[in-house]
């Protein structure tokens, strides 16, 4: 048994003080430091980028790694890792778990399902650029791993956690040196590009006096905001916290049991299973809310255990750990050789994240069109926290529905988008196969998306009344180019007309 004085038992404690030490100081650095203050940055990623930079300068006056000393236990950068990859299924649990109830009209479930495909399209969008670039970067540099660029969507478009998990993938199935740090290093600079294009979109359109930006005013919680009718009392016999615990490990135990069977069933795709960590805690996370949602139908149990201001809660704080530990888990010198391919990814996957964005924002979203864009691009560079940042800049009490459709969307999003968690396996093997692949379901997802303006001819029977009462055959009904109708009569009026 290990002594109570051992580096080993405290490790673990001493790393997570310190990840949460470095936001309280970026949190105190962002209210100091006008800079900053104005950044956009999210705080948990410069408390990451703070340890980065004392880590990389203690590497280089000692040659070793600062997390890996004894006092951190060791082992500290995969403790990072792990963190990072355990925060992530627990941050999407405690959202799963949130009570939905809210209903839709028809206008606002095809825009929540519009933005799950924006998300899906943003992925593809960004996994065949980055793709490309690597293909040609390995004509060009001796043992190169052409597939590296799939894990651009990764890290810009599904954060920390997704990109450590495919860049594991990459390095321990495939034999890509470095492919952990690369995959974190794209995370890193996507949250860097969305604190940089929403600080130049706000810039811009302030400046066109198109966008005014909102004071945000710290305001107090009001009571059904944290306590909802008929849920178990904040402090009773057990602290309400503590049950929303219970249910977040429950399902990720499930979870567990669930990867652990499928790693049986196919040895073969452990590794993959096994990154989709996340997703299958989604699904157990769903069943475990559907079987308390059934008992509280049946009366069976009585009050509401789950709470939405306590699961956004810690599913805030699970990502925020996450982004601190993954970017602290950098190291710098295993990915020294790719620095210039990593920014030329970084910066292609802003700008064409930027554009794609803007434009769907202004053709499918235009009642809030600036809302629309500032959240799907924050979180398609970084997570759904970021976007909620930029969000906050200009809609401070999320009166648009651009907040909802960062949250409802996941669904589409993640129904669509696991063929390409599956294709990003198939990268490294067939690489040709799966860029073309990539096309085409970018190609398809932009026909779903753009269904509307594509598909803009629609039939309608009109019957045309006589002045004398009388009803007329009917006519065909077409749709021109600015939205107006024009009937088959009229059309030949027109055209006849014009010959005279």
């Amino acid at each position: 048994m290990d002594n109570f004085w051992d580096f080993k038992v405290w490790g673990l404690i001493l790393i997570m003080a310190v990840l949460l030490i470095s936001v309280l100081i970026a949190n105190m650095l962002k209210r100091r430091i006008p800079f900053l203050r104005k950044s956009l940055i999210p705080t948990s990623v410069l408390g990451g980028v703070i340890l980065l930079i004392i880590s990389t300068v203690y590497t280089a006056c000692t040659g070793r790694y600062l997390f890996d000393e004894a006092i951190f236990g060791g082992n500290g950068v995969t403790t990072l890792e792990i963190i990072a990859y355990h925060m992530l299924a627990f941050g999407f649990i405690a959202q799963t778990l949130k009570n939905t109830s809210k209903k839709h009209t028809k206008e606002r479930t095809k825009e929540i399902f519009d933005s799950g495909v924006t998300t899906v399209s943003t992925y593809l969008l960004q996994a065949v650029f980055g793709f490309a670039i690597t293909m040609i970067a390995a004509l060009v540099m001796d043992d190169f791993f052409e597939a590296a660029g799939v894990l651009l969507p990764f890290g810009f478009g599904q954060g920390t956690g997704q990109a450590l998990n495919y860049g594991n993938i990459y390095e321990t199935q495939y034999g890509f040196e470095g492919g952990k740090g690369f995959g974190l290093s794209i995370a890193a600079l996507g949250f860097l590009s969305a604190a940089i294009g929403g600080v130049i979109h706000l810039n811009i359109m302030k400046k066109k006096g198109k966008l005014k930006i909102v004071e945000k005013k710290e305001e107090s919680l009001t009571g059904e905001e944290v306590q909802g009718k008929g849920e178990i009392p904040m402090n009773g016999s057990v602290d309400k916290i503590t049950v929303q615990l219970a249910f977040i490990l429950l399902s990720y135990v499930l979870a567990y049991l669930l990867m652990w069977g499928l790693g049986e069933l196919l040895p073969g795709m452990k590794s993959v299973i096994y990154g989709f960590n996340f997703l299958l805690g989604v699904i157990t996370a769903l069943l475990v809310k559907v079987v308390l949602n059934f008992l509280n139908k049946k009366k069976i149990v009585k009050r509401q255990y789950t709470n939405n201001f306590l699961l956004t809660r810690i599913g805030n704080f699970c990502f925020d750990v996450m982004i601190v530990a993954g970017i602290a888990a950098i190291k710098l010198d295993t990915i020294k050789n790719y620095l210039g391919v990593l920014l030329i990814l970084g910066v292609v996957g802003l700008v064409i994240t930027y554009i794609y964005n803007r434009i769907v924002a202004k053709v499918l979203f235009k009642k809030y069109e600036n809302e629309q864009f500032l959240a799907m691009y924050g979180m398609l560079t970084g997570t759904a926290s970021t976007g909620i940042v930029l969000l906050r800049e200009v809609d401070p009490k999320f009166e648009t529905p651009a907040s909802d459709n960062l949250v409802y969307q996941t669904l589409p999003a993640i129904v669509f988008g696991f063929p390409m968690m599956l294709l990003a396996t198939l990268a490294p093997e067939k690489p040709l196969l799966t860029f073309g692949i990539l096309v085409a379901f970018f190609l398809v997802m932009n026909v779903i998306l753009f269904r509307s303006k594509i598909f803009r001819r629609r039939k309608t029977v009109t019957p045309l009344e006589s002045a004398d009462g009388e009803t007329g055959e009917a006519v065909e009904t077409l749709e021109t180019a600015d939205g107006g109708e024009v009937g088959e009569a009229e059309s030949a009026t027109q055209e006849s007309g014009s010959t005279e």
